[in-house]
């Protein structure tokens, strides 16, 4: 049959198809699953049915291991280069054993010679595809279908996550079993995380130049296969008992009320450019499934900074992608997905971005993804690849513009008020026009990609030397103070100084209107010393060090508290924007800005440089109602004061018209709030660098 596309099993055998539009012939080898390097037979599939290859194998079983070679022209001018000497694996394959091993011959063509046909045989050291059955019993498997404006998103890598905590057994650390230990969750729930967004946990290949150098592509962005979990974190067995693993791991999560969400990179492969390895979509139809320069297609057309494109303009393999989705939220039951280099996905033939691309129109249509979390990272490195603000509704964004405001106003750079109103009032500037909601807005700090938390306010410089790249790699990036020191230091004040700048962060993420996003580990303070890509270290400078120092510990418990006071506090989890007028017939605004004088900020002084404190309103909904005495009912109702610069600024409260009574809830100068009230016209100080959060107490 030549659907589903694939190896299926049924109790007599399996069914293998596989799409090429401009092969000539396929062959099916299979291997001996006690000795994978020993091959049982080749088998032609001879039914062609609409450019799909396939065939029937009868007595075969589940756990069977195989792979493709694949005949057609080596036309590299025309952008064929298929080459049946090299083994290549099946791009619907459920699971593969077996990593790729550069030291056999993987390239299609000859090294040094990029269009001429090497024929070595690549079998030794090529992965096997395995044959998987659906078997699992989910036991009522429930979805905890969290709403947008109720979610806060925690980017973990499945292994570093886990690699060094103790309360994990050993044998289940770095795998999908451990974070589906209750020692994992529990951390989790403590945190208030609804929904994990897991670093690729797609099948990938290390690059050769990274195993030459004794490093390995740690974070996966680098996928060999799209329906196969990653056997880097498998506890269990790397013949389709990770499948199983998985499954079980989406279980034990869902079950603790928390989502699962993939980061996932259709916009590349693992090949390369033309001079990378023919490991698959390369040597089963290159001109199909990649970009290719059309003054020479020879030459892959790169807007992703990986050396490849995969060009989902065209049918098969849009249909890869939409079925890769689909599996995985149907049979691997996860909750949404995160689109690494979302540009990319949506460019037309022209090459240019298309916000009506057939992506995100198949997706809009589509029963069963358009009701799942979608998230897009929404740029590439390709001609007009900032598309910030420019996805469909059904997308919430990755807001870099978030993370580069915050970032420069703790700094202490001047001008900042303007965009940093914006930001924290959830960036109506770039999501309202598309009819989409506050929570559209991602909303984040750091994350995988650069500095931590820690060493952003801790460095000054990058520090990637053990890269081996001689620290050429990574973002120059848009660092907070450092307090004066470069790195590490024993100095009770500037290590005071650094935590008082990540209190500060953290606390403006949780108070800011849209989604939240926190790195594994910012919680406590993690530090990878400075380097700011660690993407190749897969080893404790990138794994989550569970041994906890007193300072850490401090800082995890105050994160705690604002999570907490983020989900008791309505009027940061909004439904819709801000309008920024009265909600009844009250004085009262639902979202004002103040001078540290006491009065609402005047356009002037939004754009004073040298204004670096100021006061937001958040008027709740519950600000409209009133008890059966009549009076107003109120504790939704917030004001944060935000001082950057580096003194204590005295502020005059707001009028009486915004409220009588106000309650400090929250301080970033120490870990834990004093007792304050206040009322209109009364004066506080704000310390220097710090943000107070008072809440309008109820009567008032």
């Amino acid at each position: 049959m030549p659907y589903p596309l694939g190896a299926t099993c049924d109790a007599q055998g399996v069914n293998f198809a596989l799409a090429s539009h401009h092969a000539t012939a396929v062959e099916l080898c299979l291997f001996d699953p006690i000795d994978p390097d020993r091959e049982l037979a080749r088998l032609t599939l001879r039914d062609q049915t609409n450019h799909v290859f396939h065939g029937y194998v009868p007595g075969l079983k589940t756990g069977a291991l195989y792979a493709y070679r694949v005949h057609g022209p080596w036309a590299p001018h025309d952008g064929h280069r298929f080459n049946p000497h090299k083994l290549v694996m099946d791009p619907y394959a459920l699971a593969l054993s077996g990593k790729p091993d550069w030291s056999a011959p993987l390239l299609g063509h000859k090294r040094g010679h990029v269009n001429t046909l090497d024929v070595q045989d690549s079998a030794m050291g090529a992965p096997r595809c395995v044959v998987v059955e659906d078997d699992f019993d989910w036991r009522g498997d429930q979805r905890p279908e969290v709403i947008w404006r109720k979610a806060l998103l925690y980017e973990l890598h499945v292994k570093g996550f886990t690699a060094q905590h103790p309360e994990i057994p050993e044998v289940l650390r770095g795998t999908y079993a451990g974070l589906a230990h209750p020692a994992a969750i529990e951390h989790l729930l403590k945190l208030g995380v609804t929904s994990v967004e897991l670093l690729p946990v797609h099948e990938c290949a290390p690059e050769g130049f990274l195993q030459e150098r004794g490093l390995t592509n740690y974070w996966g962005y680098n996928t060999l296969g799209f329906f196969a979990p990653d056997q880097r974190f498998s506890a269990s067995g790397t013949r389709g008992q990770q499948v199983r693993e998985f499954k079980e791991m989406v279980r034990s999560l869902h079950l603790a009320g928390i989502e699962v969400i993939l980061d996932v990179v259709f916009n590349h492969s693992c090949e390369g450019n033309e001079q990378g390895p023919t490991l698959s979509f390369r040597g089963i139809d290159n001109a199909t499934y990649y970009w290719l320069d059309e003054r020479d297609r020879s030459r892959s057309r790169d807007f992703t900074g990986c050396g490849n494109s995969l060009a989902l303009h065209r049918p098969q393999v849009l249909k890869l992608v939409l079925d890769s989705l689909r599996y995985w939220v149907r049979e691997m039951h996860v909750d949404g997905f995160r689109f690494d280099l979302a540009t990319t996905l949506a460019r037309a033939p022209s090459g240019e971005f298309d916000p009506n691309a057939s992506f995100f129109a198949t997706l809009f249509q589509d029963p069963v993804l358009s009701r799942v979390k979608l998230i897009a990272e929404p740029w590439d490195v390709g001609p007009d690849g900032y598309r910030l603000g420019n996805y469909p509704m059904i997308f919430a964004e990755w807001n870099d513009r978030y993370r580069t405001t915050l970032r420069r106003f703790w700094r202490g750079d001047g001008g900042q008020l303007a965009e940093l109103g914006s930001r924290l009032s959830g960036s109506s500037d770039f999501f309202r026009v598309s009819g989409r909601r506050p929570s559209a807005s991602v909303n984040y700090v750091a994350c995988h990609d650069g500095f931590t938390l820690h060493d952003l306010v801790s460095y000054q410089r990058k520090h990637n030397e053990t890269n081996l790249e001689e620290n050429r790699d990574g973002a120059d990036e848009n660092q907070s103070s450092n307090a004066g020191v470069e790195g590490e230091s024993d100095d009770p004040a500037i290590i005071e100084a650094r935590d008082r700048l990540m209190r500060n962060l953290l606390t403006s993420l949780f108070l800011s209107v849209g989604t939240p996003m926190l790195q594994a580990g910012d919680e406590f303070g993690r530090t990878q010393h400075g380097n700011n890509n660690a993407y190749c270290q897969d080893n404790s400078l990138s794994w989550v060090n569970w041994n906890l120092t007193v300072r850490q510990r401090a800082l995890l418990a105050f994160t705690q508290r604002l999570s907490a006071l983020r989900q008791g506090q309505p009027v940061l989890l909004r439904r819709n924007f801000f309008l920024g007028e009265a909600l009844d017939d009250s004085r009262f605004r639902d979202l004002a800005w103040f001078h540290p004088a006491g009065h609402e900020l005047a356009p002037d002084e939004w754009r004073n440089p040298e204004l670096r404190c100021f006061g937001v309103f958040f008027g709740g909904d519950a600000i409209t109602m009133r008890d059966p005495t009549g009076h107003r009912v109120v504790g939704d109702t917030l004001l944060a004061y935000l001082n950057a610069g580096p003194s204590p600024v005295r502020v005059v409260m707001p009028p009486s018209a915004w409220g009588t009574g106000w309650e400090l809830l929250l301080e970033t100068a120490t870990d834990e709030a004093r007792a304050l009230e206040c009322g209109p016209g009364e004066v506080i100080v704000v310390p220097h660098c710090a943000v107070l959060v008072l809440r309008l107490r109820t009567g008032h």
